[in-house]
């Protein structure tokens, strides 16, 4: 492994948040600040942002080929983005689009009526309006900047407004089948669909929200748009399958990881923003800017949700902590830990199946900088994002949604 300077490392210490982690890293061992590289062309990264970040990347300790290390900046985050009414309008992201959101709860139920009474039951039971609705108001937020890049007016358009309301109705379709597949009992504070009734119902009432949503996107009558929404859907599967599997390979696991991330969390962000990039007619370089911005915004939203993990606790997160582990899913923390503890790759693989295994991963990661660097390439996407914004148009939408990319490193569930 490659050596770091001495002045890479003052620097290092100097700028990171983590400089205290960094500083016992260093002790511990001199060669363990290598970078890898997490970005491929599958997970979403173009030429120019892996020329410009040759690091998507985190500081690691494994046996790759060393590159140069990006330094990361030490800049002030904004506020938890917090529940509506919290801020005033010009600068809360949900006030921005509050009477948009205020609608999206009553406009889906409106659209899931099925002639079952407890089918409408079921399958409205979370669209009470106490979720987060924090994918719809990003998907808001964007086509608003987005019209107002294209010189429109930034009212949304009602096509863009379905396409909020079809992300939201697949995020908590696909929440009701993996609460029947992790055997979940709790979901936002209350008891999730499969526990109040049965598994059977709970998996027909999450098709049942697709296949509405999906008649959504027909409905749309734009080709492309429906392209794009029905790889979010292929993605989903693909992703919970890649969640069942792991890679031998050290690094391999690593990025597989990554490609599950964008996959199960980040595609849904990504491809929504897009599509309503494409419903304001914009050119290919500002979808991509919208895509982009998506992307990083989902894989840095999933990473602090793997950290929470391990540094929140159930009353605060409204659904049980530690559960990634006790399902035998290693997320970054842990991956990032097996440079200071190589005794969990032996439990990676066999899914901490063993008694004990998951205090003994636990104790692992406390002990580690793993949650520190989990933290540090979150905010290295929070970053990215930010940057793709650049390249749009000043306006309150915009920079709410800079606001956005920096709220999802500071929030607590």
């Amino acid at each position: 492994m490659a050596s770091v300077s001495s002045r890479l490392q003052s620097e290092l210490l100097k700028c990171c948040r983590f400089r205290q982690s960094l500083k016992k890293c260093l002790s511990m061992n001199i060669n363990i600040i290598q970078t890898r590289r997490l970005a491929s062309f599958q997970n979403g990264f173009t030429a120019d942002i892996l020329q410009r970040n040759p690091l998507l990347v985190c500081v690691c300790g494994n046996k790759i080929q060393s590159r140069e290390v990006r330094l990361f900046s030490d800049s002030a985050l904004s506020d938890n983005i917090g529940r509506r009414g919290d801020n005033p309008a010009s600068v809360s992201p949900f006030g921005l689009v509050e009477p948009e959101l205020d609608e999206l709860c009553s406009n889906i139920k409106q659209k899931l009526t099925p002639q079952n009474k407890e089918l409408a039951d079921i399958t409205q039971y979370y669209f009470d309006g106490k979720g987060k609705a924090f994918r719809p108001m990003l998907v808001m937020l964007m086509a608003k900047a987005i019209n107002v890049h294209m010189k429109k007016s930034a009212s949304l358009l009602e096509s863009q407004k379905e396409v909020s309301m079809i992300a939201e109705m697949i995020h908590t379709a696909s929440l009701i089948h993996d609460d029947v597949i992790d055997a979940s009992d709790t979901r936002r504070g209350k008891p999730t669909v499969d526990t109040l009734w049965g598994q059977r119902k709970a998996i027909l009432a999450g098709d049942y929200i697709l296949s509405v949503a999906s008649v959504a996107i027909a409905k749309i009558r734009n080709e492309e748009v429906v392209y794009i929404l029905a790889r979010v859907i292929e993605d989903l599967v693909r992703g919970e399958f890649m969640q069942l599997g792991s890679k031998e390979d050290e690094n391999a696991r690593f990025n597989h990881y990554l490609k599950k991330t964008f996959k199960k969390t980040a595609s849904l962000i990504a491809n929504t923003c897009k599509a309503v990039a494409v419903l304001a007619e914009c050119p290919d370089d500002v979808v991509e800017i919208a895509f982009q911005y998506g992307r990083n915004i989902g894989v840095a939203f999933q990473l602090i949700d793997d950290l929470l993990d391990f540094t929140s606790c159930d009353h605060v997160m409204g659904k049980p902590t530690a559960a990634d582990l006790r399902l035998g899913l290693a997320t970054a923390p842990v991956l990032f830990a097996t440079n200071h503890h190589p005794e969990l790759n032996s439990m990676i693989m066999r899914r901490f199946s063993m008694e004990g295994d998951v205090e003994r991963a636990r104790k692992m990661v406390a002990n580690s900088n793993g949650v520190e660097q989990t933290r540090v390439l979150a905010e290295e996407h929070s970053k990215e994002a930010m940057y793709q914004l650049s390249h749009l148009a000043p306006s309150v939408f915009r920079e709410s949604l800079g606001n956005v990319a920096n709220a999802v490193l500071t929030r607590t569930k």
